[in-house]
């Protein structure tokens, strides 16, 4: 197994304002949120202090106001914070595939959203079907339990490794919606699935150098809490809300850190492993039918999969290859 921590760190390095970028809106997501909530708890709280309203009605006005905000909170994600995600995906499989920074990445991320899916439902529809298929295939070639079933006293460590795969599991998407972006010239549906069965012949690799990640990370994240502690029994000694207020900052500070840079690493190294990785082959219709014996949603993909598009009927493929034309 390679591991490309170095390049990938490099990757990383070069496409920091996307991360800046994401962790900016985060962190006004997160304060439009408190102000949000604040608001309602106070317009709330006033009203039932003048008895306008019952207890009853400030209830289902609660619930009604949760509903609006998890509900603008889907299109918010799925229209804007999905579209940056894949913008900053953009960015780095170009920077892995010419070795070169755009001159101003997040404008070239846009636009390549832009260019190659003209409708943020399709991108959706597309990345939501291989998450499905990524699902799938690896519970299907990875079973420690059926591995391991032979030392009962390791079932909990089996456990733990399983619930590490399922997170590493997925960033594997986002490596294929890498590999779209470095094969622009073919249908969405044609790119995802050759995608998918160039994942279906380094799968250990990737999967192997994600698990390691996930296990490191499940590690640094209780050394984050550990380390911030001090801060929230520091803060407890001066009364039992600041002792509150100590946790929320210090369990804060840990989110902040691990959601607005580790990950976007994480996702980094996922990418650069399997474009690495997967560089010098070409999907052959072996791996297809075997990864389509392990997953009917790829069944379904490989039905959405023109068998040639005006850009393709320029070369032909071999009647026994799908080759990435």
């Amino acid at each position: 197994m390679r591991l490309h921590f170095k390049t990938a760190t490099s990757v990383y390095r070069k496409t920091l304002p996307f991360v800046v970028l994401r962790l900016g809106i985060g962190l006004l997501c997160g304060l439009l949120a408190v102000v949000y909530f604040g608001a309602i708890a106070w317009f709330g709280t006033r009203l039932l202090e003048s008895s306008s309203i019952s207890e009853l009605v400030a209830f289902v006005g609660l619930v009604l106001a949760v509903g609006l905000f998890v509900a603008g909170w889907r299109l918010f994600s799925r229209y804007v914070l999905y579209l940056v995600k894949v913008a900053h995906i953009a960015v780095i499989a170009h920077v892995i595939e010419t070795g070169e920074v755009p001159p101003n990445q997040i404008r070239y991320g846009k636009s390549q959203v832009t260019e190659h899916f003209t409708e943020a439902s399709a991108l959706f529809a597309v990345d939501q079907l291989v998450k499905a298929v990524i699902k799938q295939f690896n519970g299907a070639v990875v079973s420690f339990s059926e591995l391991l079933s032979i030392v009962p006293n390791l079932q909990k460590l089996v456990e733990l490794l399983g619930k590490a795969i399922t997170i590493a599991a997925s960033y594997i998407d986002e490596a294929i919606i890498a590999h779209m972006f470095c094969n622009p010239e073919q249908n969405r549906w044609r790119s995802a699935r050759d995608g998918i069965v160039l994942y279906g012949k380094t799968w250990k690799s990737v999967l192997a150098s994600t698990l390691a990640i996930v296990v490191g990370l499940y590690a640094l994240a209780f050394v984050l809490v550990l380390a911030l502690i001090p801060v929230a029994t520091g803060l407890g000694n001066l009364g039992g809300l600041f002792e509150v207020l100590g946790w929320v900052i210090a369990l804060g500070t840990a989110l902040t850190i691990y959601t607005g840079f580790l990950k976007p690493w994480v996702k980094t190294v996922v990418i650069t492993t399997f474009l690495l990785e997967s560089r010098d082959i070409e999907p052959d219709s072996e791996t297809m039918d075997r990864v389509a014996s392990r997953s009917e949603r790829f069944r379904e993909l490989v039905g959405n999969t023109p068998e040639r598009t005006d850009q393709d009927s320029q070369q032909a493929p071999s009647p026994n290859l799908v080759t990435n034309d």
